[in-house]
């Protein structure tokens, strides 16, 4: 953990998902050194004892499967129960499955989306009725770059993520009147888990994939450990963001996931000035 650990969020309630390894316990970390209090939460809470026996007094450590709603609730409860509020939401836990669409099963996929979507969804709806009471706070929503681009060989996460982003951008609209702002982090490939023992690969696997979903598979295969971006830099900056008084709406991480998004932009540019003339022709003449 880098020595210039930002301590700007001394005092401040964070509630962590997926903090047993990853962006979520670099987080954790980071906020514990810097004075912060943080409920970390994980399928395996023993995997971050050692924090727990480090800051006595501000780690609140709790078991939490965000596919279960009562275990939900219960974390809730008991995080409120400690500490009375919750500053920041950090809906971190979530994994990816590659194969191509037609690969992945309904058996492989549904998990995902439990997690990745649904269980989103149960944290952030327990945890809104004191954001909205409080009249403040940030909720910060881990997307991915593939949350903002498709690509193949990650149809099924693309679509989690994708459906991470719209209901994300649809509660920064309803909670900014109320005071509580709404991140959403895009990361691109970091030196987490998320390659190695995170990631899950379809079972199937059909040859006529092979130079676009198999592509995909290789690069799990072969990149773990490789990527460019840095966790401890990542979440500085994720810190860095919330502290703001500018918040954005938006936080790309890594020149990798910057390049794919501009490229997007300018492919969506170039295709709506082609197309314009038909998207304006789908409506009444006016006056009609």
């Amino acid at each position: 953990m880098s020595d210039s650990t930002n301590n700007t969020q001394a005092g401040k309630v964070w509630f962590i998902t997926g903090a047993s390894t990853g962006f979520g316990r670099e987080m954790a970390e980071q906020l514990l050194a810097g004075g912060a209090k943080v409920v970390a939460t994980a399928r395996k809470p023993e995997q971050l004892s050692d924090l727990a026996a480090k800051y006595p007094e501000t780690a609140l450590i709790l078991p939490l499967d965000v596919t279960k709603d009562a275990a939900v609730q219960s974390a809730v409860e008991k995080t409120l129960a400690k500490f009375g509020h919750v500053d920041v939401l950090v809906n971190n836990a979530g994994y990816g499955t590659a194969g191509a669409v037609e690969e992945v099963t309904e058996a492989e996929f549904m998990p995902m989306y439990e997690t990745n979507v649904f269980g989103l969804i149960r944290v952030t709806k327990a945890l809104l009725p004191q954001f909205r009471e409080r009249r403040s706070g940030h909720i910060v929503n881990l997307s991915s770059i593939g949350g903002l681009v498709g690509l193949p060989g990650w149809g099924l996460y693309n679509s989690s993520k994708f459906a991470v982003e719209g209901l994300s951008e649809s509660l920064f609209v309803e909670l900014a009147p109320l005071g509580v702002k709404v991140l959403i982090v895009e990361p691109g490939p970091f030196r987490t888990d998320f390659l190695g023992r995170s990631g899950q690969e379809a079972a199937k696997q059909i040859a006529d994939y092979d130079q676009t979903a198999g592509k995909t598979r290789e690069y799990m295969k072969t990149n773990d450990g490789k990527q460019a971006g840095d966790p401890v830099r990542a979440v500085q900056a994720i810190i860095a963001a919330v502290a703001s008084p500018n918040t954005p709406k938006h936080l790309l991480l890594g020149k990798l996931a910057l390049t794919r998004f501009r490229q997007k932009l300018d492919e969506f540019t170039q295709e709506i000035a082609t197309w314009e003339p038909v998207t304006l022709g789908a409506d009444f003449p006016e006056g009609q």
